[in-house]
């Protein structure tokens, strides 16, 4: 129950006084700052005491720990995913995709060609620490991936693999690039 000479603090409001005059459902009160004010009673609240108590650093802590927000939680295990999914680098080694046109070219230099581009690529994924290689050589006769399984051979930190059946055929092999040989 709020009587005269009460402290009171609004709601909703940054406003403090002391009640002056009370009537049925208003309550006039003299601001912290001297301005007569009058408000419904229910929108102020009697302010028991004027004294703040302030909490030592030790309170406040011993509170916060006891918090669930500030538990600390069991460590969950990090589960890694089986592979996360890279799209792998491709090399289209059809002669078409290469050069405009193969005119006066003879086979061997076709392929040395072809050879020579699966190398230099190879070596870029190496550099840049790329892990997978799809050379797409197409299916043909079988020359261009002999070739290509003698050349990667050469290699300590590849592993040679049949790529995506689904997605190429019979006609690309993937290379899988070991980052970290021992």
């Amino acid at each position: 129950m709020i009587k005269i000479g009460d402290t009171v603090s609004v709601l909703d409001e940054p406003i403090t006084g002391k009640v002056l005059n009370i009537t049925s459902d208003e309550v006039t009160i003299e601001t912290e700052d001297g301005f007569d004010m009058t408000f419904f009673i229910s929108e102020v609240v009697k302010i028991e005491s004027e004294e703040m108590i302030i909490p030592s650093y030790e309170d406040v802590n011993k509170n916060l720990q006891e918090k669930e927000v500030f538990k600390k939680k069991p460590k969950r295990l990090v589960t890694k995913s089986k592979e996360r999914y890279v799209p792998p680098m491709e090399v289209d080694l059809h002669i078409n995709k290469l050069v405009k046109s193969t005119k006066g070219m003879a086979n061997h230099d076709m392929i040395t060609l072809q050879l020579d581009t699966a190398k230099r690529q190879l070596d870029f994924a190496i550099s840049k620490r790329i892990p997978k290689v799809v050379f797409i050589h197409g299916v043909g006769q079988g020359v261009l991936k002999e070739e290509l399984k003698y050349l990667f051979g050469r290699y300590d930190n590849v592993k040679i693999s049949d790529a995506d059946y689904k997605k190429y055929g019979l006609g690309a092999m993937e290379i899988y690039i070991i980052q970290n040989p021992r």
